[in-house]
């Protein structure tokens, strides 16, 4: 570590210390400064001197366990992470964060049991909100920490849960990521013949949506799943076409993987000298990178290529799989080491130097590495997603507007729009909802502000306030607004907020995300800034 980082964690860690004794208002301000300086929360989070000391905890001990996250200090990250979570008393989007952090945190300790029991209360909770679009995401994070652990058939019944949910919403992006899980889970399940037509139907919406970096990820799972069907010429195209993007795009990590499945593709076709010249490539970069894992498959790989051709650099290349080897079982768990002691089978390898070791064989060692191309996919398709959603939220919050100044006025005459978001002059814009649904919506509006107090703005107390049952009102709003109660209530909590920060330079921030609903100001800063782009604050100063 540099001075710099041992100086920055002592500092945090001492901050920590202090609060852990003091428990106190203005060591968890000076906390919270410390994470503002260094740009890790998305504006500064400040308490008042009578904020609840729960309330303080609360927020101290979970961004403390997301900081050692970040800082790869997964053991007090966990530490703080379950002292945090008994503090939110509800389950709502801030205890599932905790549990979502928490879960996290233990897939990188490599523990998968109790990363999957976080994920899985993580899931409880949107399953009671009645989002199909939050429960197939979770659904979906659950089967990707059983495959973290190397148990696809776990995997198998939560990724087909998370279709089951995601053909009930609009959100093809998402559709898209799960389908190409369920490749992967069924790949890893050695039944390629079902793999092979979940990744082509993900490659279909991708294509569909024009997201050339997704379409490429697809291709690099076919590819793999091509390969574990014995199609080596098939796989050979594909992976000769998104070698060259990856590269492009500075992925090196993905390139290097497709050059190992290259290599590999070509060996099975006995053209061993064209292999090997890939897999050195590959052994380079993972070396640089200092990913022992795969650098080993690509030295396994140039050892079986060269046993024919040259069984002196065969011999070489062997050492140094043993010695990757023996680096990965220095830092593994005992559980890690039988695992691979069983997938690499070196002692078998050892003893198969008179013949190669079949086709099929060598796939498996590629069943596994796939799940860093669904980590950069799902890094791709969350922020195509988020900007989905805040275009959604943008247009409720126009229509709310219009509500909102209807019942005001009386008269029709509707407020101005938030500011960024007005497309017409307030003259010219007209709700264009029906007046049966205007209705319905604006009391739905008028529901949830009342609900602001008291915080009680879950989806069966306002179905009650309305005079119906949770279903009903589902089905009432989807038929008037499009959309889902969370969207909707999150929409009108960010047309207030907007409105309040604009009107009343003087009143702090804390007291916006008090008067919007909100428990926490650190949740209605996520919430804000996913939404306008831009802190509450730089917000305020530039609607100044």
């Amino acid at each position: 570590m540099t001075n710099l980082y041992c100086l920055l964690l002592a500092g945090v860690a001492t901050l920590l210390s202090q609060f852990d004794s003091k428990q106190d208002v203005a060591t968890a301000n000076q906390f919270f400064q410390q994470l503002d300086q260094e740009e890790f929360t998305d504006g500064r989070i400040q308490f008042r001197k009578d904020t609840p000391q729960d309330s303080l905890r609360q927020q101290v001990w979970y961004w403390a366990a997301e900081w050692l996250y970040d800082q790869q200090q997964y053991e007090q990250a966990a530490a703080y992470g379950k002292k945090a979570l008994p503090l939110f008393r509800y389950d709502n989007d801030d205890k599932a964060g905790c549990l979502n952090i928490l879960g996290c945190i233990y897939v990188r300790m490599g523990d998968v049991q109790h990363a999957a029991e976080y994920a899985k209360e993580c899931l409880a909770i949107d399953m009671k909100s009645g989002d199909d679009d939050r429960i197939s995401s979770s659904m979906n994070t659950v089967a990707g920490i059983y495959m973290a652990g190397y148990q696809a058939k776990e995997a198998e019944q939560y990724v087909l849960g998370a279709l089951e949910h995601a053909e009930k919403v609009d959100n093809p992006a998402r559709k898209a990521v799960i389908l190409g899980m369920a490749s992967e889970v069924y790949h890893s399940l050695r039944n390629d013949q079902k793999a092979l037509p979940y990744v082509e139907q993900a490659y279909q919406i991708d294509s569909l949506l024009g997201r050339q970096p997704q379409m490429t990820i697809r291709k690099s799972q076919k590819a793999s799943v091509l390969l574990g069907l014995h199609r080596y010429q098939e796989a050979e195209s594909l992976l000769r076409q998104v070698i060259p993007v990856f590269k492009e795009a500075g992925d090196y990590h993905s390139y290097a993987i497709a050059l190992n499945r290259l290599g590999m593709s070509l060996f099975s076709q006995d053209r061993q000298r064209e292999a090997i010249p890939y897999y050195k490539i590959a052994a380079g970069l993972f070396s640089k990178m200092g990913d022992v894992y795969n650098e080993m498959h690509s030295h396994r790989g140039l050892y079986e290529c060269y046993w024919k051709i040259n069984p002196d650099s065969a011999k070489i290349e062997l050492d140094y799989f043993d010695l990757l080897k023996d680096s990965l079982y220095e830092h593994a768990t005992a559980q890690s080491l039988s695992r691979y002691n069983a997938e690499f089978g070196n002692d078998q390898l050892q003893q198969e130097n008179e013949e190669v070791r079949s086709a099929h064989q060598r796939t498996i060692i590629f069943g596994i590495i796939l799940l860093l191309l669904i980590v950069g996919a799902a890094y791709l398709v969350i922020r195509c997603i988020r900007k989905q959603e805040k275009e959604r939220i943008e247009s409720l919050m126009r229509e709310i507007s219009l509500l909102r100044g209807e019942k005001e006025s009386g008269d029709g005459s509707a407020d101005p729009s938030p500011q960024g978001f007005d497309q017409q002059s307030p003259q010219e814009e007209e709700s264009q909802v029906p007046n049966e649904d205007r209705l319905f919506l604006m009391r739905v509006v008028e529901v949830v502000n009342e609900g602001f107090a008291t915080k009680n703005l879950g989806v069966e107390h306002i179905a009650s306030e309305m005079n119906m049952s949770v279903q009903t009102f589902r089905r009432r709003l989807q038929s008037a607004a499009g959309e889902t109660p969370k969207a909707f209530v999150s929409a009108i909590q960010m047309e207030k907020a907007g409105k309040l920060l604009r009107e009343h330079a003087d009143m702090p921030i804390v007291d916006v995300a008090y008067q919007c609903g909100f428990e926490e100001a650190s949740s209605f800063t996520h919430t804000f800034k996913r939404i306008f782009g831009m802190s509450p604050s730089q917000y305020r100063e530039q609607s100044s």
